[in-house]
């Protein structure tokens, strides 16, 4: 039976790669922007949403990336801040994530005062008040943070060091994002080897907007734990025959997870469409696949709009999406035991009903 999207939206799901500023109710913005006079394109929510969602539909990154300036503008304070994780916890749990790993950069959130540490803590306060009230309705999420460094900028180790100051407080791990052309990962090498003595879990966006080398950067000089995106990962791997080169082939051989976003990658132009996305092909040909949303607002999506538009465009079932839900679940930056929890006591069971 192909699962409905009203269906799919009461099943268990798990979110790695979704960012905190790109995922803001509309609503939410419009009142942040009035209280400190920021100006944006629309005022009245529904068309600001019909707004992010064709700016960022333009097929280039550079511009797709520039509709976060509006966004980032109204995170500025500590009560803005807790108030969007806050938010963002319970839109995610509506949507029956069960599981999310949510990054933002905490440089970008400075311009009104705030040190690092503060907008650390204001997001995580949010994310215990959102995942509570969340638990009250009926709704349970876990939720671990993802602290990311621009790619671009110069702060790296400074929030590689913090990343680890916060681990035991609901930082799981460590993410460098970006424009990839011309900022190769390996300018945050120190950062990198910091995280590898610390024990600590990493992903670097790569493989979106540039090809195979940023992918091999990523992996073999810097050590990546899982790879954002990683899309392009099918420009080693043969038309017609689907053999395999070196880099694809480690890739799948390692069960290096892939941060799939397909919608995203449409909109930048990573992908011409979603029957055409990259993920069916490696989906069959097994490398660590996981279904993601990547900018919420951005791309008019969540979790169970990317999934029925997988199911629509593949004709996969429940059997193809709890696959997914237990890749990004055995992928997840929390410990092993607590993985195995939610898998077998979440997923599995709720699956199994459905399948």
């Amino acid at each position: 039976m192909t699962p409905t999207y009203d269906e799919i939206v009461k099943a268990p799901k798990a979110l790695l790669h979704d960012h905190l500023d790109g995922g803001l109710r509309p609503a939410t913005i419009v009142e942040l922007a009035a209280e400190i006079g920021h100006e944006l394109p629309a005022t009245d929510p529904g068309e600001l949403g019909e707004w992010f969602v064709s700016a960022a539909d333009s097929g280039s990154l550079e511009r797709y990336l520039e509709t976060f300036s509006h966004t980032v503008a109204v995170m500025q304070t500590a009560p803005a801040l807790r108030r969007v994780a806050r938010e963002c916890a319970l839109d995610l749990a509506a949507d029956g994530v069960v599981y999310a790993e949510v990054r933002y950069a905490p440089e970008q959130h400075l311009t009104a005062g705030l040190t690092l540490p503060e907008v650390v803590e204001a997001v995580l306060a949010g994310f215990a008040e959102g995942s509570a009230q969340a638990a009250a309705a009926g709704t349970p999420i876990r939720i671990g943070t993802l602290l990311t460094a621009m790619r671009h900028a110069a702060r790296s180790m400074e929030i590689a060091e913090l990343s680890t100051a916060y681990r035991d407080a609901g930082v799981v791990g460590f993410d460098i994002a970006g424009a990839e052309a011309g900022y190769p990962p390996t300018r945050h090498l120190d950062a990198f080897e910091y995280l590898q003595r610390e024990n600590f879990h990493f992903t670097i966006h790569a493989g979106e907007a540039f090809g195979l080398p940023s992918i091999w950067q990523a992996l073999q000089w810097c050590g990546a734990d899982r790879l954002g995106h990683g899309v392009r990962i099918v420009d080693d791997i043969e038309p017609g025959t689907g053999k395999l080169g070196r880099l694809a082939g480690y890739v799948r051989d390692k069960r290096v997870p892939l941060e799939l976003c397909p919608s995203s990658n449409v909109q930048t132009g990573a992908a011409s469409s979603i029957a055409e996305h990259p993920i069916g092909l490696l989906r069959d040909l097994r490398f660590r696949v996981t279904v993601n949303t990547d900018n919420r607002l951005m791309s008019g999506t969540s979790m169970s709009r990317e999934m029925a538009l997988l199911v629509e465009a593949f004709g996969w079932g429940w059997a193809e999406l709890q696959w997914f839900t237990i890749n990004a679940m055995k992928s997840a930056f929390i410990p092993f035991d607590e993985r195995l929890s939610i898998i077998n006591e979440v997923i599995k069971p709720a699956y199994a009903k459905l399948l």
